[in-house]
């Protein structure tokens, strides 16, 4: 037996859908709900299946299909135009539009939801199903997605945001057009670092968007263009501001940024839950679990002094906590003679910990880094040096031009 809450909001097809559900033989009627903060507190009771409700429901967005699809309940969206619909709703997470002249059908489509929560049981209920799919699919000669690339860390400073800026400047200078996106839910670093004087963090902006829906359509507007290839979403202004950021934003981000090219992710340094979640509220840290969770490879940052290695091999066995077979790739930065051990110690080590996918070596080269912070400028405008060099052997690798190991 299937439970429904339909959402009630005065409109012409309601009665119909309504008794259309009644009679259906696997299909019970539970509530029907009068606006979206009903429909999310009865949903929390986790007593529902489905949520039958007009995709111009007041105050729906992809927040609020977020959090019916915590409370593991699916949504049905009814349509008079389903193709004009579609592309919003698809923004916002609902996948099953059905057409107002076939809400007759509302109780043979709920019962036949399948298992897999992206795919549309109206493709193969007859004729009258829509002619497009929520999904997008790269057509004869259309560029391929580009890879997401989250830069991570253990807390301690060691050098995230520096790795990332590299990272994405590099990319950007082998031609490859790349966004950098300032994702650290304790307070952005990159805008500083680049000497962008930002009144309007482009990270805010993208939240806002993604909730009205109209990310895909604003997103060239949140990004500071460094150069013909090298785009910056901007991040928090302050750190309190971490709460307008609703989950599923990043995703949403990177999601849309990889249609255009590669994708850098500058995260937080912290993965640890809190009571937060158990409330059901957002988490500060669930942007950069987030960030792991949407990355095609992640770039672990640690220092190569005792204590950062320490908390370095800590974060490692932290992400294989999180995800199964996380794509790590490990970074020991500012490595240098003088702590007087190998790299191949510090490879073995790091290996107890879990796996990755190579241990890469970058240099202590504080000269290089001064120069960029003083002027404002990206680590590769200057000047080529030690450090440059093994960010792009570091990029070498991860393209598979080079064994991982010592870069």
């Amino acid at each position: 037996m299937i439970v429904v809450l339909l959402v009630s909001s005065g409109a012409a097809w309601e009665s119909r859908a309504l008794s259309a559900l009644k009679d259906h033989p696997g299909v019970v009627v539970l509530k029907r709900c009068v606006d979206v903060a009903d429909l999310l507190a009865t949903a929390s009771t986790g007593q529902a299946d489905v949520a039958v409700l007009g995709t111009d429901l007041p105050g729906l967005d992809h927040s609020v299909v977020h959090d019916l699809e915590r409370y593991g309940v699916r949504v049905v969206g009814v349509a008079a135009d389903p193709d004009a619909t579609r592309p919003r709703a698809a923004r916002i997470g609902i996948t099953t539009i059905l057409p107002t002249e076939r809400v007759a059908d509302v109780g043979a489509v709920v019962a036949a939801l399948p298992a897999d929560p992206t795919a549309d049981p109206l493709e193969t209920t007859g004729p009258a199903a829509p002619t497009t799919s929520p999904g997008v699919e790269p057509g004869p000669g259309a560029r391929p997605p580009g890879r997401v690339l989250a830069v991570w860390g253990p807390g301690g400073a060691p050098g995230r945001t520096t790795v990332a800026g590299s990272l994405a400047a590099e990319l950007a200078r082998r031609g490859l057009g790349t966004l950098l996106v300032d994702a650290d839910p304790y307070g952005g670093a990159v805008a500083q670092q680049l000497g962008i004087l930002d009144e309007v963090s482009g990270l805010l902006a993208a939240a806002r968007h993604a909730v009205a829906g109209t990310l895909d359509e604003r997103f060239v507007t949140l990004q500071r263009r460094l150069s013909d290839q090298l785009r910056v979403i901007t991040g928090l202004p302050r750190p309190d501001r971490w709460l307008e950021v609703r989950p599923g934003t990043l995703t949403r981000l990177a999601e849309r940024g990889r249609l255009d090219g590669q994708v850098v992710i500058d995260t937080g340094f912290s993965i640890e839950g809190d009571l937060a979640a158990d409330l059901g509220r957002p988490e500060r840290n669930g942007m950069t679990r987030e960030a792991l969770e949407v990355a095609d490879e992640i770039v672990v940052v640690g220092s190569a002094d005792p204590v950062g290695l320490a908390r370095l091999a800590r974060a490692i066995a932290d992400a294989h906590e999180l995800l199964d077979a996380p794509p790590l790739r490990v970074v020991v930065n500012r490595m240098r003679p003088t702590l007087g051990w190998r790299e191949a110690d510090v490879v073995a080590m790091l290996s107890d910990f879990g796996e990755s996918r190579g241990v890469h070596f970058l240099p202590d080269d504080q000269a290089a880094v001064d120069r960029a912070l003083v002027a404002g400028r990206l680590l590769v405008e200057s000047g080529e040096s030690a450090l440059t060099r093994a960010i792009g052997a570091l990029l070498d690798a991860m393209a598979g031009g080079r064994p991982a190991g010592r870069a």
